[in-house]
């Protein structure tokens, strides 16, 4: 009877042990059922977490992307402005410097022109201390021009032989052309009447006074004839030397480049 008491109460403490024991395992099951609910939680926040980080840095990578386009194709609009640039700074260089040489021709001529509308006074003053202060003398263009009438130069509108008084004429003329080498004479006739071959034997002596006589140099003079436009007579034209001023121009031109 003991025995079975004992074993009743044996058994009695076991349940009531396992019991207790049982107890404790569901409280267990539970905590860890609330923290396993827990982690799940925190593991949700943190893939939505990721997931927006990863959205961010796919829009990012995305605009970083666009970024370097943009840089790349300013850098190469940079180059090319700076190419540009610098070509035009060269056509403005190059435009600069063709300009001074043109401006260094311009000022060679225009000093040489100068220089011709110079003499072409100097020498009308010269002249007519020469000549006289009676003596009709002009200057047109550059052009020194004395005058004198037919009647004075031949005594008629038609002979062509010099009188004396043409002849001392001349003569001053000859000491007016010598002392202005660097121009060259034209004797030119004017007519009135359209008959110009009375004209032309009249420039013909009076160039041939100059040259054979009056020692002119022959390759300096020429004759001309035409419709002096109700006005007749000789003039003898000093007028520069325009072949030699356009080979010097010419030369002033090359020497500017």
């Amino acid at each position: 009877m003991k025995r079975n008491l004992l074993l009743i109460l044996l058994l009695a403490i076991t349940t009531s042990a396992f019991s207790q024991r049982k107890s404790e395992l569901f409280a267990e099951i539970d905590t860890l059922k609330s923290r396993i609910s827990e982690v799940e939680q925190e593991l949700a926040i943190a893939q939505r977490e990721i997931s927006s980080a990863n959205a961010e840095a796919e829009t990012l990578k995305s605009e970083n992307a666009t970024l370097r386009d943009a840089n790349a194709t300013l850098l190469g609009n940079m180059s090319n402005f700076s190419k540009l640039s610098k070509q035009n700074s060269d056509n403005v260089d190059r435009a600069m410097e063709a300009l001074a040489r043109k401006e260094k021709q311009l000022s060679g001529i225009n000093d040489m022109i100068s220089s011709n509308d110079s003499t072409a006074i100097v020498s009308l003053t010269n002249i007519k201390k020469t000549m006289g202060e009676n003596a009709k003398v002009g200057v047109e263009q550059g052009i020194v021009i004395i005058s004198n009438s037919l009647s004075s130069l031949f005594g008629s509108d038609t002979d062509a032989a010099l009188t004396e008084e043409g002849k001392t004429w001349l003569a001053g003329v000859a000491n007016v052309i010598k002392a202005n080498p660097n121009f060259k004479t034209v004797v030119e006739g004017l007519n009135i009447t359209g008959e110009f071959g009375p004209t032309y034997n009249q420039v013909a002596t009076v160039a041939s006074e100059l040259v054979t006589v009056l020692e002119v140099p022959a390759e300096s003079i020429s004759v001309t004839a035409k419709d002096g436009n109700f006005k007749e007579g000789i003039n003898i034209k000093l007028q520069p030397d325009y072949k030699g001023f356009y080979a010097k121009a010419k030369e002033s031109a090359k020497g500017a480049q």
